[in-house]
């Protein structure tokens, strides 16, 4: 429980604060493949450590696509989506990420 005048971050807070920061409200990154076709991975900022290394260790683009969409791919394949696009996108948010990071400052309460 929060006692009154401490400097104490709440986890709960801190959280929210950065998924509002990076407007992300449920942690995942959605993108459309022509128009009709909705798709999400985890932000990478949220992504779990197993499924980092996960990540880390897929060979290739397509391999890091798979992981990112789970059980999404086949419908991803489907609708002609190229997992080389899902890999530049995964990088440029990424990438935004870190810039909103350095400049974002928590809320404690």
């Amino acid at each position: 429980m929060s006692k009154p005048n401490r400097k104490r971050y709440k986890l709960e807070s801190v959280r929210r604060s950065y998924r509002d920061a990076l407007d992300v409200p449920d942690e995942r990154v959605e993108f459309e493949v022509d128009d009709d076709h909705v798709f999400s991975f985890q932000h990478p900022v949220f992504t779990s450590d197993a499924d980092q290394r996960r990540i880390d260790e897929a060979d290739g683009d397509e391999g890091k696509a798979r992981v990112l969409l789970g059980d999404q791919w086949a419908a991803f394949i489907d609708a002609n989506g190229d997992p080389n696009d899902v890999a530049l996108l995964y990088v440029a948010v990424r990438n935004e990420a870190t810039d909103v990071m350095q400049k974002h400052r928590p809320t404690r309460g």
